[in-house]
């Protein structure tokens, strides 16, 4: 397992490697997404925060999961057209990953490790859960996929006013 956010590579929805070291110096969100979940329209809330918050160095990261009630089965094509479609997604979204269980991303491993749930509990338990890193890449909370975007800017302006 990674001991730096940064050390970790993710996929582009197109297939190509990304380091996230690219965004060390940033604060990142980082979401498990779905397009076919009842939490789907928080896409649009995540939009407005990264047109928000994108100038003051603020990364929203977009990361389709299939792993409950298969709620993502489209290909990376599909997914990415989805988002611009319906939510006009402008923010980096990636490759479809899991989040839980023994194929999980690198990412989520580190993320989970570093800020467990509810009872320490570290699985990702639905969609659209969201988890705030510092611009030192440090992992400071973990948000419930029912816990609204919007209901973030508190937090989201005290990681962007550490430097």
């Amino acid at each position: 397992m990674a001991t730096y956010i940064y050390d970790i590579e993710v996929q582009t929805l197109t297939g190509d490697r990304h380091p996230l070291r690219t965004y060390e110096g940033s604060a990142l969100l980082v979401v498990n997404t779905a397009s076919q979940c009842g939490f789907t329209p928080q896409y649009a809330d995540l939009q407005s925060l990264w047109e928000e918050f994108q100038g003051d160095g603020l990364v929203v990261l977009g990361f389709p999961c299939n792993q409950f009630g298969r709620q993502e089965p489209g290909t990376h094509e599909e997914i990415g057209a989805f988002c611009e479609r319906n939510y006009g997604v402008t923010f980096p979204m990636y490759a479809k990953i899991d989040v839980n269980g023994a194929n999980a991303h690198p990412l989520y491993d580190h993320l989970k490790a570093a800020a467990p749930g509810a009872f320490g509990t570290r699985a990702v338990k639905w969609n659209f859960t969201k988890f705030l890193v510092d611009r030192r890449g440090a992992v400071r909370d973990r948000f419930a996929p029912m816990t609204k975007p919007d209901e973030l800017r508190v937090d989201i302006q005290g990681v962007l006013g550490d430097r």
